[in-house]
């Protein structure tokens, strides 16, 4: 492989050799040797990416509807390398189905085992806002209200981000079936408080309740936003947004 030289880059296939854009900088390289759709369709020796190639595509999906499920905790803000976390968060989760042969695999039968919930609670979601970090605090959920409250909360210990002069505090019950990727959130009235609030506790409840669809999350986020002439602005710094799961 190698880079193209010019003023004039172009794509294309001249003499035997490919010309292409990688990473946005102009590649050439010999055509041919690598693998083609009829190969991989049709070889046996080819067996184990169609097993890869068919795994990967159910997580992709999952992954997709998953985030989708979860924008009302990050709207308006982009993270990175969010998608290619998750991927491994549902690769590892898809390796947790013991019932389905290689190639077979889903999520849908990782989730459901201990294992697999524990996988989802522990895995770190916002590693540039971890809400923990930032709410050190003990969380309760109601087993029949799914209200969320924080009984021993001090907003001194608050971890609050440079220029962030409030923190908005959100939940909701996410009921998503990892097989159909249908899913319902069941949200709560977010929570905004300043630097002043003096309460010792908090308390969320969802406005609605989740009806089985699936498997039941609760998700806990934080935002951050700076009052100027009365008016709040978010604040989009990678550290001013984050969500875990309960």
């Amino acid at each position: 492989m190698a880079k193209q030289a010019g003023i004039l880059p172009f794509v294309g296939t001249i003499g035997g050799i490919n010309f292409y854009y990688l990473n946005g900088k102009p590649i050439a390289r010999q055509a041919g040797g690598g693998f083609n759709g009829k190969a991989i369709k049709s070889k046996g020796s080819m067996q184990r990416v169609r097993e890869n190639s068919n795994e990967f595509g159910g997580c992709s999906r999952v992954n997709k509807a998953f985030r989708e499920a979860l924008r009302p905790f990050y709207k308006k803000h982009r993270f990175t390398h969010l998608h290619s976390r998750l991927m491994g968060l549902f690769s590892t989760l898809k390796n947790l189905d013991l019932v389905s042969k290689r190639g077979e695999r889903v999520v849908a039968n990782g989730v459901v085992g201990a294992d697999g919930l524990e996988l989802l609670k522990r895995f770190s979601y916002t590693p540039d806002c971890q809400v923990k970090t930032v709410l050190p605090f003990n969380y309760v959920v109601d087993s029949v209200s799914y209200a969320l409250t924080i009984s021993d909360f001090d907003i001194n210990r608050v971890g609050f981000i440079d220029g962030a002069t409030h923190i908005e505090l959100t939940y909701g019950v996410l009921d998503f079936n990892f097989r159909t990727l249908d899913y319902e959130l069941h949200l709560a009235s977010a929570l905004v408080l300043d630097t002043d609030f003096a309460g010792a506790s908090v308390s969320l409840v969802p406005d609605t309740l989740p009806l089985g669809i699936g498997t039941e999350l609760c998700v806990f986020g934080v935002r951050f936003y700076q009052e100027v002439d009365d008016a709040l602005y978010l604040l989009n710094a990678k550290d001013g947004v984050g969500f875990m799961v309960l």
